[in-house]
């Protein structure tokens, strides 16, 4: 993968932890940027999955889906979206509303 192609992940996943919390960015150990950066997706994946509600599921979906879109269906960041959304479609059925959460893909 090309550098300007990860710093763009960068940037989108550090902006997505950004409007989520106040908390500091997490600090990663020393390693693979690449693999540093799946790492710190995934953080801001279990980070917005955790705060959905029913009423966020949407949105919150959308988001993710905007992480991952053009990945390969192998790619553990996508893996982990798609699983969280199967999630939130649940969420928002046992909530009693509608399981459009889930976007295509």
């Amino acid at each position: 993968m090309d550098a300007a192609a990860v710093r763009n992940r960068l940037v989108m996943a550090t902006a997505m932890w950004r409007e989520a919390t106040d908390e500091p960015l997490p600090r990663m150990p020393p390693g693979d940027p690449l693999v540093q950066l799946q790492a710190f997706e995934i953080q801001v994946v279990e980070l917005l999955f955790a705060e959905a509600t029913p009423e966020s599921a949407r949105s919150i979906a959308d988001k993710t889906w905007d992480l991952v879109h053009d990945r390969p269906d192998s790619d553990p960041v996508k893996v982990r979206v798609v699983q969280g959304h199967e999630d939130l479609a649940r969420r928002v059925a046992d909530a009693g509303g509608e399981q459009g959460s889930q976007p295509d893909g």
